[in-house]
Formats: structure tokens, C-alpha cells, sequence
């Protein structure tokens, strides 16, 4: 379920601005690495600091591309084997359960994520001299906008629990 409609206004506007961070990392990742290939297959030589900003950019838009499938709730959820082995009501306990073990991993991987981005600020990368902690610092990002997503998702199914094998005329869940 794509939870961006029912977002406030900041949290829509705070996913519009993650999607395009995306694109234009992807963008620049894309036009990077050919310009660089290509000048290496035509000219002989490369961008030294091309291959230090892609993987700055890969691993940032990774991470925040994490925020941005919660926001559309497309992250992989097996439900077939839930729904056959346990009640509705069990369904939403599970389901609840899997939210809160969820928001705790997420917790933990902003807190891991920032201590290691500030153990590793004061090295510097090899070509630009940027600091270490800032690819490192992608997880706490990342992680942060997709916990802030996540627990409005999480409040949102709380308050308008999913009907099981109901389904609207173009095939999305039904709400209760």
C-alpha cells in the first residue's frame, strides 16, 4: 500500500524530496560512470574523483531509498503462509509485532551508523579529502527518514487495519 496519499503535508513533502535526491543521484551516477568509461575507452584516462563521488552517491541513495520504499510501502512482505496458518486477530498482533521489532532495528542502525560516521570523520578520503564519516554517515540518514516514515505507516495501519483477501475493483487493499 503506497501510504504517501495519506501523509501529511510535511511528510509528503519530505518524500517528494526524497525522490528527487534519488533522481538526481541516479542521474549523476549514470552520467559518472559513462563519462568515465568513456573516456577511458576513447582518451586513455579517468576521472580520479569520479569513482570516490559514485560510491558516495550509490551508498547515499541507497540508504535513502530505504526511506523512500516505506514510504510507498514497497518493501517485500510474504503474507500467503500468516494468512493461512494464523486468525485475523493473530494477523494484526504478528503484524503489529513485526513493526515494533522493526522500529527497534531501525533505532539501532542510527545509533550504530552514527557512532561509526563520527569514529571515522576524521579520516579523509584518497582523491578529494572528503571525510570517511560522511559515506558513513548515509546509514543514520537513511535509516532516520525511514524510521520517520515507517512509524507513520506503522500509526496509520494501527488506525485503519487491512481487511485480508479484500481487494477495491483495481486490485489494492481494502480497509476496514
Amino acid at each position: 500500500m503506497d501510504y504517501r496519499d495519506h501523509y501529511p503535508a510535511v511528510l509528503r513533502w519530505l518524500s517528494h524530496l526524497v525522490d528527487i535526491c534519488l533522481a538526481l543521484g541516479g542521474f549523476a551516477i549514470v552520467t559518472l560512470v559513462f563519462c568515465n568509461a568513456s573516456l577511458r575507452g576513447f582518451a586513455g584516462f579517468d576521472l580520479a574523483w569520479s569513482l570516490e563521488v559514485t560510491s558516495f552517491l550509490l551508498l547515499w541513495s541507497t540508504f535513502i531509498g530505504c526511506a523512500a520504499a516505506v514510504a510507498r510501502g514497497a518493501h517485500m512482505r510474504v503474507t500467503e503462509i500468516v494468512e493461512k496458518l494464523f486468525p485475523v486477530i493473530g494477523q494484526r498482533i504478528l503484524s503489529i509485532a513485526i513493526d515494533v521489532i522493526i522500529a527497534i532495528l531501525l533505532i539501532s542502525l542510527i545509533y550504530t551508523g552514527y557512532k561509526i560516521s563520527l569514529h571515522t570523520w576524521a579520516q579523509k578520503t584518497t582523491v578529494l579529502y572528503w571525510p570517511v564519516g560522511l559515506l558513513y554517515a548515509s546509514m543514520p540518514v537513511g535509516m532516520a527518514l525511514t524510521l520517520v516514515f515507517h512509524l507513520y505507516n506503522m500509526a496509520f495501519d494501527l488506525r485503519n487495519p487491512v481487511v485480508p483477501h479484500a481487494t477495491h475493483s483495481d486490485g489494492g487493499e481494502a480497509l476496514l
